[in-house]
C-alpha cells in the first residue's frame, strides 16, 4: 500500500484481491455477531426447560416463541455467507459473493436487534413486571438503533466530506498520484484467488 501527495493511504490491488479482502474482513465481523447469536441461541433454548417456562402467561410464551425464532434467524443469516462461498467456490463469484454476503449480514444485524430486544422484554417482564419489560425492550431496541444504524451514518458523514477534499486537491493529471508502471504490471498480472479460480 503506498501514499497519495496528500498522505491518502491507496490500495494498488486487482478487483479480486479487494474482493479477497473485502471477504475477509466480512468474515471476521461476522465471527463477532456469530458468537453473539451463539450464546443467545443457547439461553433461550434452556429456558424451555426451567420449572419457571410452565408459568409464563401467553404474551411472555408468544414473546419467548419469536424471539428464538429470530435468533434462528440471525444464526441463518450470519451463516450463509459461509454456504454461499462453498457453493460457488472456484466460480469466479468473489464480488458477487461479497456484495450479496454484506447484504446478508446488514440483514442477520437488523434481525438480531430485534431478538435482543425480544429477550430482554422477556427476562425483564419476568422478574420486574410488563412495564419494565416494555421500557427495557425499547431500549435496548433503541441502543441497537443507534449503535448499528445511525452511528455508522454519522461517521460517513464525516468520512465523505474530507475524502472529497482531499481528492479535490490533487491534480488529476499529476505523476505522483498515478500508480507507477510497476503497479499497474502487478495489477494486470492475475491474482492468486484468480489463478485458483475464485
Amino acid at each position: 500500500m503506498g501514499e497519495d501527495r496528500s498522505g491518502r493511504p491507496v490500495r494498488h490491488e486487482t478487483s479480486f484481491e479487494r474482493a479477497d479482502r473485502n471477504f475477509s474482513e466480512l468474515l471476521q465481523e461476522l465471527r463477532v455477531t456469530q458468537t453473539g447469536v451463539q450464546i443467545l441461541f443457547a439461553f433461550l433454548l434452556t429456558l424451555a426447560f426451567t420449572p419457571r417456562f410452565p408459568s409464563l402467561d401467553t404474551l411472555q410464551r408468544v414473546t419467548y416463541v419469536t424471539t428464538l425464532l429470530l435468533a434462528v434467524l440471525a444464526a441463518a443469516l450470519f451463516t450463509a455467507p459461509a454456504a454461499l462461498h462453498r457453493s460457488l467456490f472456484q466460480q469466479h463469484a468473489k464480488p458477487q459473493i461479497v456484495r450479496w454476503s454484506s447484504d446478508l449480514a446488514r440483514a442477520g444485524m437488523a434481525v438480531l436487534a430485534l431478538a435482543l430486544t425480544g429477550s430482554v422484554l422477556l427476562v425483564v417482564d419476568v422478574t420486574l413486571g410488563r412495564v419494565g419489560g416494555f421500557l427495557a425492550g425499547a431500549g435496548t431496541l433503541l441502543v441497537c438503533v443507534g449503535l448499528w444504524g445511525v452511528l455508522p451514518r454519522v461517521v460517513r458523514r464525516e468520512v465523505v466530506p474530507a475524502r472529497a477534499a482531499a481528492t479535490a486537491d490533487m491534480p488529476e493529471d499529476d505523476e505522483d498520484v498515478r500508480p507507477s508502471e510497476d503497479v499497474r504490471q502487478a495489477a494486470e498480472v492475475s491474482s492468486p484467488a484468480e489463478r485458483r479460480g475464485e
